[in-house]
């Protein structure tokens, strides 16, 4: 925990400079950032500097199924109202990519962690956070993760007893299930447009009824909690009833909810909420998400959508029709192998814009727009789509490796 400032042992300080050097290797070498190598090589030679890299920090960790990455910066800019801060900005949000981020922080005062939901529990053991914030849970990368209800308990039973604060969604009740094994907890109406992994009640199995923005389960009682911090539009209210605006260069309902979220953290650490979010205002993109760019002389947006709740909350950015759109998806090991998701997202959301597909598993995409009796192109490049795209802004929308695809071909 932070006030602990014990030097580095000998060993500890080796695995450092080895991971650093391992890393500084990968870039030369053109293999990426070299986080995760730089990490792996650490942890190899220390397997608990991760915690000692952390002594020094208050920490917070982020999870969810979507919205980590964006809701980790928001939070990291608030936070450094209040002192320097060090982040795992890019998303290497695995133990041996988070090792590699602290390991660059030896300043920081705060700590301010993406994780992996797999980690979640491992992770919150090592470094004892100060905060803990969860946002969502829904189905994605099947083939590796767990279903969501497991995923849920092991949260639940790895967070029992944490001294951490934990700020999480009222709205979705796989997160309360989670998150109410928990002593100290904030809840935050973010609200939750994807609802079809939360039918069936976490604790019995029973059915969830869901009457307006509520919900409980007829079964078992088990129920919303109120929360203390609601989104409201464009603003978020305070557990003191204060109406805060939210000004964000970010799109969507869905950034709202991570501000709102990134806001309630904020206060835990003192950082007040005007203050917290007037800082947010100067997230523009977020690894390249959002960004818009020339590309053959055509402005194109970049937008990452993972799964099918991430899916359902990029539809609702897009310009209306006839707009065009390029739909990209891959399905490697960082994806998720299995592509079965995309018969659960609505694409028939995407009637009336000019579709071109690309990707390693574009057919898998056109199959699913065929069925949904949409007007598409199924192309071999990106310069190809943008080619026949017809004039104004293209959205571009891609799964996790098809859009770093796409930034390296746009030069982003």
């Amino acid at each position: 925990m932070a006030g602990n400032t014990e030097p580095l042992s000998p060993r500890a300080k080796l695995a450092v400079t080895a991971g650093k050097a391992a890393a500084a290797v990968s870039r030369a070498a053109g293999r990426g950032s070299g986080s995760v190598i730089g990490g792996k090589v650490a942890l190899k030679l220390d397997p608990d500097l991760l915690g000692r890299l952390a002594q020094h920090l208050d920490v917070v960790l982020v999870s969810a199924t979507n919205g980590k990455t964006t809701t980790t910066r928001l939070i990291a800019e608030a936070l450094r109202a209040s002192g320097p801060v060090v982040s795992n900005a890019l998303g290497a949000n695995m133990p041996a990519g988070i090792t590699s981020a602290l390991a660059g922080g030896s300043d920081a005062k705060y700590g301010v962690i993406e994780v992996d939901e797999k980690y979640l529990s491992g992770v919150a053991r090592d470094v004892t956070p100060k905060a803990i914030a969860l946002l969502n849970l829904s189905r994605d990368q099947l083939d590796r993760a767990a279903e969501t209800r497991m995923l849920a308990e092991k949260w639940r039973e790895g967070l029992s007893g944490t001294k951490a604060v934990v700020i999480a969604n009222a709205d979705d009740p796989l997160i309360v299930w989670a998150a109410s094994s928990s002593p100290s907890v904030v809840w935050v109406a973010a609200g939750q447009e994807w609802k079809d992994d939360a039918w069936s009640c976490p604790s019995c199995g029973g059915v969830m009824q869901r009457p307006g923005d509520d919900w409980f389960c007829g079964e078992c009682g088990f129920r919303r909690p109120s929360p203390s911090w609601v989104l409201s539009g464009d603003h978020v209210l305070d557990p003191h009833g204060s109406a805060w605006p939210i000004h964000l260069q970010l799109p969507g309902r869905a950034n709202k909810a991570n501000a709102a979220t990134s806001a309630a953290v904020a206060a835990v650490f003192g950082v007040p909420p005007q203050v917290a979010l007037e800082r947010m205002y100067e997230v523009q993109a977020v690894a390249g998400r959002y960004d818009v760019v020339r590309f053959q002389e055509r402005e194109l947006r970049l937008l990452l959508a993972k799964n099918p709740a991430g899916w359902l909350e990029t539809f609702s950015l897009i310009n209306p029709p006839p707009t065009p759109v390029v739909l990209a998806v891959n399905a490697r090991g960082a994806d998720g192998t299995d592509t079965s998701w995309l018969w659960d997202v609505d694409y028939t959301r995407l009637a009336g814009h000019p579709i071109f597909v690309l990707g390693d598993r574009k057919l898998d995409l056109a199959v699913r727009l065929e069925v949904a009796n949409l007007d598409f192109r199924v192309c071999e490049t990106l310069d190809e789509a943008v080619q026949l795209a017809p004039p104004g802004l293209i959205e571009t929308i891609a799964n996790y490796t098809a859009f770093q695809d796409l930034r390296r071909r746009v030069g982003n």
